[in-house]
């Protein structure tokens, strides 16, 4: 099966600190995404949601499946691949932030959200189709996310 790919770009006007808090925080990024999402294993180096940690996303009844965080750099860096369930194998995801300055000269996000994976069923179509149920929800929060941080 060909590796479907997701690339998400957005900027926040609030810090990276403040960004990054918001969408690594597991039970936060899934009100995010209208999701539940359950911490199952604190990370380690004193962030609970960091490297090593494990997360639970359960989007219906009997679908549930785990990611593990994989690289954690405070303010700059996560990623993440499934690690137990899920219709879906080769999975990396990767959020980068980086500060950009805004026209005011206040610090603002830029988030790179990008999502690798391969579908397990051999059905072409399937893919795809899992391709739009995962980004959708995703724009959806950081759109949500986005608004909320809109300064007058």
């Amino acid at each position: 099966m060909a590796a479907e790919y997701i690339a998400l770009v957005q900027d926040f006007q609030a810090p990276v600190a403040e960004v990054f808090s918001e969408l690594t925080d597991h039970y936060k990024f899934g009100k995010l995404l209208k999701t539940k999402i359950t911490r199952v294993e604190d990370g380690v180096g004193g962030y609970l949601n960091g490297l090593g940690s494990v997360r639970r996303i359960s989007p219906a009844p009997l679908l549930d499946f785990e990611e593990r965080v994989v690289t954690f750099e405070p303010n700059a860096l996560m990623e993440y691949v499934v690690s137990r369930g899920s219709p879906i194998k080769n999975h990396i995801g990767r959020m980068e932030f980086s500060s950009i300055t805004a026209n005011d000269g206040r610090e603002n996000t830029r988030v790179r959200y990008t999502i690798e994976f391969e579908s397990k069923l051999p059905l072409p179509f399937i893919g795809g189709l899992l391709k739009k149920l995962i980004e959708a929800p995703i724009k959806q929060g950081f759109t949500k996310l986005a608004a909320r941080y809109v300064r007058s």
